[in-house]
């Protein structure tokens, strides 16, 4: 019984997310502005959680300070951008499309592309294997070894 407790438990239980409420502002539209802009920026200990899913100490200045930036009058973009400024492009999850974040975007498809060119090549080597047939020589020299096998 205790054991499907602690199951129904960790199924239902909400997801918890990192920010204390120490960190939160006491304007709900600020901390809602905070939050959406926090589902934006990655936390760069912990590379593919958000910031306010992360318990990293990074994670929690970058709250601070985004929530500061915020408290200072800055719009969301001036926010992100302050941000991005100071740690760089990595820490939004989705960054600009420039030369620098070029490899990062087109990464995904050059991959897929070279495993379909890999795939291909290897398909059309196995076919033009299975396509060599034996000349009658040498069919004629297999059949008198199997022979000399067989006898």
């Amino acid at each position: 019984m205790r054991s499907l407790v602690a199951l129904m438990f960790l199924l239902f239980a909400a997801p918890a997310f990192a920010v204390l409420p120490s960190e939160q502002l006491a304007d709900p539209k600020l901390e809602a502005r905070a939050r959406a802009i926090s589902a934006e920026l990655r936390c760069v200990v912990c590379q593919n959680q958000t910031i306010d899913d992360s318990d990293a100490e990074l994670a929690h200045d970058l709250r601070v300070l985004l929530r500061q930036r915020l408290m200072a009058g800055d719009s969301d973009e001036q926010a992100k951008a302050f941000i991005a400024n100071r740690y760089g492009d990595y820490v939004l999850l989705r960054p600009p499309f420039e030369t620098e974040t070029l490899l990062l975007w087109l990464g995904p498809f050059l991959v897929l592309a070279g495993g379909g060119v890999g795939v291909g090549i290897y398909l059309k080597r196995r076919r033009e294997g299975e396509a060599m047939a034996l000349t009658a020589e040498e069919q004629a020299r297999l059949d008198q070894l199997l022979k000399e096998d067989v006898a």
